[in-house]
């Protein structure tokens, strides 16, 4: 199980003032140095934290995971092969919304990642990821399509208002690992997990690879330093928390 962590609010922050700083670069270097596997950013359409040129720095100075999380569009395609990355998570994107608010529909996508998404990406190198709500339908299209990997949307788990809605979420998440592990996909996680959530994923969720974690970690943050709150979630992921 590796750490990736989302440093798309170092930029957000930057952006706030239009300066150059903080600077998410650096911030992934923090990362990486306090044990982190791998960065993840995403360049949304609008850009409205990580730009362009955030994308090439990231790319010439991290060392270990870089995922490129992106809307399937043909200008996302371009750049992203253009770019290199190690891991390419193919998300759906809405303008007005705050954060990515579920996971693919691959019954609505289906055709489309068949003929043109997941053909654009093979023999490139880049593995492809999905992030999809724990539903074993969308599973099972995934992996017709071609896909190497899933990202499990954690985020209604994260946001159960009940022990019981927590639980029956962690279910859903358990059974969809299981499958995406039987159908020979890697299974990732990520949306919504903190310190106090993240504890009772992992002690259930069997086969996880990589943890995408950013909004929580770079709040942590604010206080404690990246440092720091990088090193608490691993010690959470090594079992010595």
């Amino acid at each position: 199980m590796q750490l990736l962590v989302n440093i798309d609010h170092i930029a957000t922050l930057r952006n706030a003032r239009g300066e150059g700083y903080p600077d998410p670069v650096e911030a992934a270097t923090i990362c990486e140095q306090a044990g982190a596997a791998g960065i993840v950013f995403h360049l949304r359409g609008d850009r409205r934290h990580i730009r362009d040129e955030d994308v090439k720095n990231l790319k010439n100075s991290v060392n270990g995971i870089l995922d490129f999380e992106m809307a399937a569009t043909n200008e996302m395609i371009e750049i992203c092969l253009h770019t290199d990355p190690d891991l390419v998570t193919l998300v759906p994107e809405g303008r007005e919304e705050l954060t990515t608010e579920g996971g693919l529909n691959m019954e609505t996508v289906f055709d489309d990642f068949q003929d043109r998404v997941i053909p654009a990406f093979r023999g490139t190198g880049i593995t492809t990821s999905l992030f999809l709500d724990p539903n074993l339908k969308d599973i099972d299209l995934a992996h017709e399509v071609g896909a190497d990997a899933i990202e499990l949307h954690t985020g209604t788990y994260a946001n159960a208002d009940t022990k019981e809605e927590q639980n029956h979420e962690l279910q859903r998440l358990v059974k969809a690992a299981e499958r995406i592990h039987e159908k020979g996909m890697r299974v990732n996680a990520g949306h919504g997990l903190n310190l106090e959530n993240l504890p009772l994923l992992i002690d259930n969720v069997p086969h996880l690879a990589d943890v995408s974690i950013g909004h929580a970690l770079i709040s942590k943050a604010v206080y404690w330093g990246l440092e720091k709150t990088v090193k608490e979630y691993l010690k959470i992921m090594s079992g010595k928390s």
